[in-house]
């Protein structure tokens, strides 16, 4: 059967590198200048970065085309807002501001000292000046502004909040469950003894868009001047604060972008330093961190040009890339310290070209493909940061070969006529591999190439034989096994969503005001709208209500909604009234005819759409209570929207959905697991079809699998146990995790079947001197490049930095101890070469990879595959 070439698109790729090589080795200034053009030009974008922001938390973070934004479709359709305000009518959040007060040392708030403070702060509050008064902003009911019941009941008179008997949580007919919290009661009773806090709403006519924003904005100002209360604590928050916060997030990070490149620079110098000071590449360091730079500016600066959303995760992308960005630059300058001294500047260039070139692009597009796999997710945050960031690599890469190599070349020529790095005058050449400040330019006279690095000694004469012993290999069997069990309790831990208040940085008055809710105010939830959107259901025939009071004591019996309180039905009410007045609703001319009348007397209007003698469509609410975590949220939404979907089945079937504003953020508990594991499988099954390209064995293709498996596992488990949750922001981590862990795993396998050692174990040993030092200087300035977000005062920044450790971390530990210890395992791993060993050309030198590289095919047999 004939053969089939593994090289067939690596060798031609390699000579065309070869000949880019010395054409950017001929002309370097050419290159180096057209970079910093095209960067400059296209960097123009920046202008249009403040209108390109996405800060909209509802189109960034919660998933497009919800089934509650449909839903929220068919409300609207039907029920236009009403003149008449109600807030659990409410079709989205409204226009609000709010302020929960607790009392200082945490005791009851409903004494008369506290209430004189919550008195004067209303007034102060209402009292606002922003060119309107809240008079004419308000949300109004019959020509009154909405009020709060707390203070109707005790008519803003503090003292009578001792002798006011409440009711709790019904108080003549006003639910007051959203307006006093942490409520005790006397034994069997309804009568309220204490509360922990009361909470205030002052709502606004949401068609006042711009004179509510000026409103906010003072309220906003009065609260955070307001020096402490005498005897409570005030936390505040706007319905527009969350999307304040949002906007002033992504520019907490700005000073950290300084901090980063110091930092990356000062790893690359050290990293590539010698004590010889001609052959130090203290400056081809130093403009490879540059590299990384000009590539963000370039591909950021075409997709503002473009027009794409900027969202505030995509700040993060610069941090990420700069590790990328030098790796690669490792790559080149490894492969440059393996090309003979004495040779002319562009042939060692074009040889390095040829060496690093199809590496650096294979995991290139391991990498950028990884990303447009994220593009596949519903949400819109998650595209933006696959889109820019995908798009930096890939500038990322462009600019490696390019300007890099353009500094690479003028490094070159320094070095051939033997200059010092600072002073670039010429120096005595050293006589060995030493070096000082005054002499330099020493090498290797037997192979006419630079000195080898003492780190790669490090792996070859000590961690190789000890990782290969018997018992150790044991233990690390043993460790892996507990870092399996870890893993897989931690993945049992996982808590979905994106809790809204992260959205905000810390010590936010945000954060303050969410804290104060969960504690007081999640006993009762949000009242569900139960919409009939069926034109057609007959509400007077008997037999169909009877479906519709099996489908409400259906939803009624649901945990969530045992609250005690019966639902808001308009028909329930109509059906009452029929019985006080007489009439026969059964009947559909009575029905219809007294209907507007009742509708408009009874205040339901707003809740059945009733025009030309037909029910277009009606609503009904249910409260629910102990609402209180996302797996609450997230069952509670499954129940109802399962419980609406068997109503349709009944015998008299009712078309019901159910609806609630924050329903529109619940959506991502629907989809965020589904579409996290068909990413993570799409793009693991891509990887494994790039694995076993790059690798000639099957076999050992499947450990590449299993381990990007294994390593998501860990990420998964471990984020879970270091308190960070599955959502938009988490999802995007999990996805980039496959392409690092398999640039890890690919090349440690790829290295250990294409060794003409022996046996596995000198296999092992051989794979870990050709890549040990790489994969750590990968690890490390990838990891340089997050680890300043550790400091950030945003949670989706120190998200993006505990998830991007994990990954490194345990696809470095995977590709140094668990890889090469399974391989040694794995007999049918080792491709014996042993009758082509005759062939096979003297192997000199293995070039140096990181994370990001392959193994030189020039260097072992041409790998065949059948």
């Amino acid at each position: 059967m004939k053969k089939c070439k593994t090289d067939c698109i690596e060798r031609p790729l390699s000579l065309a590198f070869e000949k880019l090589g010395g054409v950017v080795g001929r002309y370097p200034c050419v290159f180096l200048l057209s970079a910093i053009c095209v960067a400059a030009s296209l960097g123009g974008g920046f202008i249009f970065l403040q209108e390109r922001k996405a800060t909209d938390i509802e189109d960034q973070y919660t998933p497009v085309n919800g089934p509650a934004k449909l839903e929220r479709a068919i409300v609207l359709k039907n029920f236009p807002q009403s003149e008449e305000f109600s807030q659990f009518r409410l079709v989205s959040e409204g226009t609000y501001a709010s302020l929960i007060i607790t009392d200082l040392h945490g005791e009851n708030i409903l004494t008369e000292a506290a209430f004189n403070d919550i008195i004067e702060l209303d007034r102060r509050v209402k009292s606002i000046m922003t060119g309107h008064t809240f008079e004419k902003l308000c949300a109004k009911t019959k020509g009154r502004c909405m009020s709060n019941a707390v203070l109707d009941i005790i008519n803003y008179n503090a003292t009578e909040i001792v002798s006011s008997n409440i009711k709790y949580p019904m108080n003549n007919g006003m639910f007051l469950g959203t307006t006093i919290g942490g409520a005790e009661l006397k034994p069997n009773s309804s009568a309220l003894t204490s509360a922990k806090a009361v909470r205030l709403f002052y709502f606004l006519d949401e068609k006042k868009t711009k004179e509510n924003s000026d409103w906010l904005d003072g309220f906003l100002k009065l609260l955070s001047n307001a020096t402490e209360q005498k005897t409570v604590h005030v936390s505040y928050f706007t319905s527009t604060s969350r999307q304040n916060e949002l906007k002033t997030n992504s520019d907490s990070i700005i000073p950290l972008f300084s901090v980063t490149y110091n930092l990356a620079i000062t790893i690359s110098i050290l990293s590539c330093s010698r004590l010889d000071s001609v052959r130090t590449k203290v400056w081809v360091a130093t403009f490879g961190v540059v590299s990384a730079g000009l590539a963000v500016l370039a591909s950021f600066g075409l997709l503002l040009f473009c027009g794409m959303p900027f969202a505030m995760t995509v700040a993060s992308a610069p941090f990420l890339i700069l590790g990328i960005g030098v790796d690669d630059m490792f790559i080149m300058i490894s492969c440059w310290q393996k090309t003979e001294v004495n040779k002319a500047v562009e042939v060692r260039l074009a040889e390095t070209y040829k060496e690093a070139g199809v590496s650096i692009t294979i995991t290139t597009l391991t990498d950028v493909l990884a990303f447009y796999i994220g593009l596949m997710t519903p949400f819109r945050s998650v595209q933006s940061f696959c889109m820019y960031t995908s798009t930096a690599l890939l500038f990322c890469y462009i600019f490696n070969i390019t300007f890099f190599g353009a500094c690479l070349a003028l490094n070159g020529r320094r070095e051939k006529g033997n200059r010092h790095w600072l002073t670039c005058m010429k120096v005595p050449e050293a006589t060995g591999d030493g070096g000082g400040c005054c002499v330099g330019g020493a090498y290797d006279k037997i192979t006419q190439k630079e000195f080898e690095m003492p780190v790669d000694s490090f792996f070859k004469k000590y961690y190789g034989p000890f990782l290969t012993r018997a018992w150790v290999k044991t233990l690390v069997c043993v460790i892996y096994a507990g870092y399996l069990a870890v893993s897989v309790y931690g993945c049992f831990q996982m808590q979905e969503g994106l809790d809204l208040k992260h959205l905000a940085a810390d010590g936010s008055y945000v954060g303050s005001y969410y804290d104060k809710e969960e504690e007081f105010f999640s006993s009762y939830g949000p009242s569900v709208m139960l919409v009939i959107k069926h034109e057609d259901f007959q509400y007077w025939n008997p037999t169909a209500r009877e479906s519709l009071d099996l489908c409400l004591e259906n939803v009624q019996n649901l945990t969530m909604a045992r609250s005690g309180i019966p639902p808001v039905s308009w028909l329930s009410a109509y059906m009452q009234f029929g019985q006080r007045a007489g009439v026969n609703l059964d009947n559909e001319m009575q029905f219809k005819s007294y209907l507007t009348a009742f509708l408009n007397q009874s205040g339901f209007s707003p809740d059945v759409n009733f025009t030309n003698s037909q029910i277009h469509a009606s609503r009904m609410f249910i409260p629910t209570v102990n609402i209180r975590t996302a797996i609450d949220e997230k069952n509670m939404l499954n129940a109802f929207r399962d419980t609406a979907e068997k109503c349709g089945k009944l015998q008299t079937p009712v078309d019901l959905i159910v609806y609630h504003a924050a329903f529109i953020y619940f959506d991502q508990y629907a989809v965020i697991i589904s579409n996290t594991i068909q990413n993570i499988v799409v793009a693991t099954c891509a990887m494994l079809v790039i694995s076993l390209l790059l690798i000639p064995n099957p076999l050992c293709s499947l450990w590449v699998t299993i381990s990007i498996a294994s390593v998501i596992v860990g990420v998964a488990g471990f984020m879970a146990l270091w308190d960070v949750s599955l959502d938009s922001v988490s999802m995007i981590n999990l996805v980039i995790c496959i392409g690092f862990s398999v640039d890890f795993s690919a090349h440690i396998c790829y290295a250990f079947v294409s060794s003409e050692k022996s046996s596995a174990n000198e296999k092992a040993t051989d794979a870990l001197t050709k890549l040990g030092y790489p994969i750590i200087q990968g690890a490390v300035s990838t990891i340089a490049g997050v680890v300043v977000l550790s400091t950030a005062k945003s949670y989706i920044f120190r998200t993006f930095f505990k998830i991007m450790f994990l990954v490194i971390l345990f696809g470095a530990v995977h590709g140094l101890v668990f890889i090469p210890v399974f391989l040694t395992f794995l007999s049918t791993c080792s491709s014996s070469q042993e009758k082509n060993k005759t062939n096979l050309p003297k192997q000199n030198d293995m070039t140096a990879f990181t994370h990001h590289s392959l193994v030189s095919q020039n260097e072992s047999a041409d790998p065949d595959c059948y």
